[in-house]
């Protein structure tokens, strides 16, 4: 199979336990990658200094560390950690997440079978250890399904994917939308006619926690997410009525009470993972 490259980024509010078992999920894969980029998004930690170092004395000639001066946001960070990867197939990964021990080889094979640019997955949603997991965030399978679904939400989760490095860079690269530096990579990738397919398994663990809904709350969120849904409709890729209808939507959802923003993501927006 082709050989592939992980790239992670990394900020001083990261937990270093969380950072080294992401890492090793990724090392642990039953087929290796051949190249593992970590951009460090301005300063870091002493502790996630040490899990970098100690990682890179165990595989000198696995990792690239890639320093930026100054925090920049997630989008500027990956936009530069994908240039530096080595292999066409690069596979995305949270500093905080955990991958099945399978996930990038079924990936591989996918590409192998199909002619795709982004190849993504379902995933399991856990707080704490990964035995704890409720949820399930399940996105459709072929390019037909995930090109309507597109219109009007994220077809991809965005940790789980594996992408072709020249693709992203034909579509004009990761860029800096807080939030949604992916969604918007999508949409102009697609756009292009590049293709897309998620494998039906859940092959990603994704770390949650309190603060996540808070997050997806407020005035500010509010706000850039109706721009970005703006933005979309002005590439073409959504109607005015997508926009309505999506941005009415993840409107309503940011101005409510924290408590009923958590019900309606749990009951509405995730299926819940049959135990």
């Amino acid at each position: 199979m082709r050989q592939y490259s992980v790239l992670m980024s990394v900020y001083i509010k990261e937990n270093a336990i969380y950072f080294e078992k992401s890492i090793e999920s990724m090392l642990k894969q039953s087929i290796s990658p051949t190249d593992f980029v970590i951009v460090c998004d301005g300063p870091l930690t002493e502790e996630l200094n040490k899990v970098i170092e100690e990682k890179r004395k165990e595989n000198p000639e696995l990792f690239q560390i890639i320093r930026i001066e100054k925090c920049g946001g997630l989008g500027n960070a990956l936009a530069k950690g994908i240039q530096y990867c080595k292999n066409d197939l690069v596979a995305r990964m949270d500093s905080d997440d955990i991958s099945a021990k399978e996930r990038c080889e079924k990936q591989l094979q996918i590409f192998e079978m199909e002619d795709v640019e982004i190849v993504g997955s379902n995933i399991l949603e856990f707080e704490g250890d990964i035995s704890n997991t409720k949820f399930e965030r399940c996105v459709p399978k072929t390019d037909t399904e995930i090109k309507k679904f597109a219109r009007r939400r994220n077809p991809f989760n965005h940790p789980s994917v594996m992408l072709k490095k020249a693709a992203v860079l034909s579509a004009g690269n990761y860029q800096d939308y807080k939030g949604f530096e992916d969604y918007f990579l999508w949409i102009r990738m697609l756009n292009q006619g590049m293709k897309g397919y998620n494998i039906q398994e859940n092959l990603l663990y994704m770390r949650t926690d309190a603060g996540m809904y808070g997050r997806r709350g407020g005035f500010d969120y509010a706000c850039r997410a109706l721009k970005m849904r703006w933005k979309i409709y002005k590439t073409g890729y959504s109607s005015l009525e997508d926009f309505f209808v999506s941005g009415l939507g993840q409107l309503i959802v940011a101005v409510v009470p924290l408590r009923l923003r958590k019900g309606l993501y749990e009951k509405i927006l995730r299926k819940r993972r049959k135990l």
